[in-house]
């Protein structure tokens, strides 16, 4: 029953309409009659909303899953896009969605002396875009009944799918969290690193320059573990802009 349900979570997330594509071009950003300033303002919201709703977000307390854990699971994060409405507008030529969702299939696996790897990868409906991340954690604190978990984590994440857009992330963060009876919260906190760059020849020949720039982060959430089954929410907010993800799947 869990497996057909993951299954079912994962079709209702990939099924797009071939027909309706959203397409990015970048040379739009500057049409005729715009300046520079304009278009490398409009590049740079695009790029913080882009950093926000794309970096790695844990989505999992910071408790060690041990030699014998995984995580697999199905999660969605909707992230507010409304600071680079005009941006979108203007690269896809259609009305910014106000949040953007981003389904993601993800996959964590437990490692001795309290290490953790995780991956994850995305198709956003209606566009090109995917995006791949990766993790590694370490549990200074690995948790259990009675003692609390201390973990930093280090990501990375990539975006491929938008032709002469170059994009990535880097993180690092700190989570705390304290298991009770199938029920975990979790807080932490850390620091985004945006890259984000285009080899749009008339961009670049009017002068606009690639963004580089970092973002503070903060989160927090619960985990509820069923032995095997596991559904957890996040609520991040990244540069000021606000993220909410939930994930089902199965952890142990």
């Amino acid at each position: 029953m869990q497996k057909s349900l993951l299954l079912l979570c994962v079709l209702g997330c990939y099924s797009q309409s071939s027909s309706a594509v959203t397409t990015f071009t970048l040379a739009n950003l500057m049409p005729t009659g715009t300046t520079i300033a304009t278009a490398q303002s409009s590049f740079r919201a695009f790029s913080e909303d882009f950093g926000a709703a794309l970096s790695y977000k844990p989505v999992t307390p910071a408790a060690a899953l041990g030699i014998t854990g995984f995580d697999i699971g199905v999660e969605v994060t909707g992230t507010d896009i409304a600071k680079s409405s005009t941006a979108w507008s203007s690269l896809t030529g259609t009305t910014s969605p106000g949040t953007l969702p981003i389904p993601k299939l993800t996959l964590a696996k437990g490692l001795p002396f309290g290490i953790d790897v995780s991956a994850f990868y995305t198709a956003i409906p209606t566009t090109d875009i995917t995006v791949s991340g990766a993790a590694l954690s370490y549990a200074i604190l690995e948790g259990d009944a009675l003692e609390p978990a201390l973990a930093i984590r280090a990501a990375v994440t990539k975006l491929n799918g938008i032709s002469e857009f170059s994009f990535g992330t880097k993180s690092l963060d700190v989570s705390f969290s304290k298991g009770f009876i199938g029920f975990t919260p979790y807080i932490g906190a850390g620091q985004v690193w945006v890259d984000s760059s285009t080899s749009n020849a008339i961009l670049t020949a009017a002068g606009l320059t690639g963004e580089t720039f970092s973002q503070s982060k903060v989160f927090v959430g619960f985990n509820i573990n069923l032995g095997l089954p596991n559904f957890a929410i996040e609520a991040d907010s990244t540069g000021g802009i606000s993220s909410y993800s939930a994930k089902l799947g199965l952890r142990w």
